[in-house]
């Protein structure tokens, strides 16, 4: 088997796939992927199932290095600089790297997650169905930890499929969407008003269990503790200092403070890579729009396959990639057609 050796890697990292769906039933904390459309999106590259086992990288870089063989990976998610022994890598492309190879990542310069997902997936043993890694339980395979400087993932040699890309719609610049409640009756209108029209920042403490929200406090109406019940993906808890804390992934099965709303399936990935920091606001949905997102969303995962494109191959005109640059379009550094400038001959028209 080849090997993927991490030479370096920063905190916030580790193995995660599609998550344990179905166990918090019995208490278990489901984890999985921060981004699914990031994973997804990855694993489709190199032809993996959309929610295989992948490296989920926070914001810091990491190091790479390709042992016993080839290994061929994807990265998607929030794009950061990469290269291949000096070739550059782009967000939402395959690239293999040869025995010996180092993959090197640079900070996320948009984002907080990248996901870096390996043709043939990752060699482990599954707890209760997942590789997914959450530290507090003691749960995921191949480390049961977040990645460190020495550790090894075992995979397949690179098959030597052709390169790919992948076209995602851009990332809306739009409030984070949600529906009211299971409790937003435990507060007043004008809290809830609050809630909406205000602008939220997300912690420098927040991890995976829980984004803090930093903005105005958010009074309850008759205190903040409640019978413990069920959380799921985005639940918005207001505990008693009235600074709300979204639920991630990595959440308690159950809790006990109000629920003043819930993100919305299709806005969850996009609202955890919200970076530390960065101001943004909430939107108040109704049910039938939130499931109207989701199926959108179900249909965008289920369109991947055919989004891929051939990496096309060109001589690089440095001074045409400018020019479209300065000009303002969307150009896509793998795309030619997108930046090539035509030559005099093809301008000037007949003489």
């Amino acid at each position: 088997m080849s090997k993927l050796v991490i030479t370096s890697i920063g905190p916030a990292s580790s193995v995660q796939d599609g998550g344990r769906p179905g166990s918090q039933r019995y208490g278990l904390v489901p984890s999985g992927a921060m981004d699914r459309l990031a994973l997804a999106a990855a694993n489709t590259l190199v032809g993996n199932e959309p929610f295989a086992a992948a490296v989920e990288i926070g914001p810091f870089g990491a190091v790479f290095t390709a042992r016993g063989g080839g290994v061929r990976i994807a990265l998607s998610g929030a794009s950061r600089n990469g290269d291949i022994a000096g070739r550059p890598v782009a967000v939402d492309t395959s690239a293999t790297l040869a025995d010996g190879e180092t993959l090197t990542l640079g900070f996320a310069r948009s984002g907080s997650f990248s996901y870096l997902a390996i043709e043939g997936g990752i060699a482990g043993e599954p707890d209760f169905g997942s590789l997914s890694v959450n530290a507090r339980a003691g749960l995921g395979s191949p480390y049961p930890r977040p990645l460190q400087s020495g550790d090894e993932l075992q995979t397949t040699p690179a098959s030597g499929a052709p390169e790919r890309r992948i076209e995602l719609p851009a990332t809306a610049e739009a409030p984070i969407r949600v529906v009211w409640g299971p409790q937003d009756d435990e507060f007043a209108d004008d809290a809830k008003q609050l809630f909406i029209h205000s602008e939220w920042k997300i912690s420098a403490t927040s991890d995976r269990m829980g984004y803090r929200l930093e903005g105005p406090v958010i009074k309850h109406l008759h205190g903040h503790n409640i019978v413990s019940d069920g959380t799921v993906n985005g639940s918005l808890q207001v505990p008693g200092n009235g600074q709300p804390i979204v639920l991630m992934p990595d959440r308690g099965t159950s809790g006990g403070y109000p629920k003043i709303a819930t993100v919305i399936s299709a806005d969850f990935g996009r609202f955890a890579q919200t970076p530390a920091g960065r101001a943004f606001r909430f939107k108040a949905v109704s049910m039938a729009e939130a499931q109207a997102a989701a199926r959108q969303f179900a249909d965008l995962l289920r369109s991947l396959p055919d989004r891929l494109r051939p990496i096309e191959s060109f001589d690089l005109n440095i001074d045409a990639l400018q020019d479209a640059n300065v000009a303002g379009y969307a150009v896509s550094a793998v795309d030619a057609a997108t930046w090539q400038v035509a030559s005099p001959a093809d301008v000037s028209g007949p003489d």
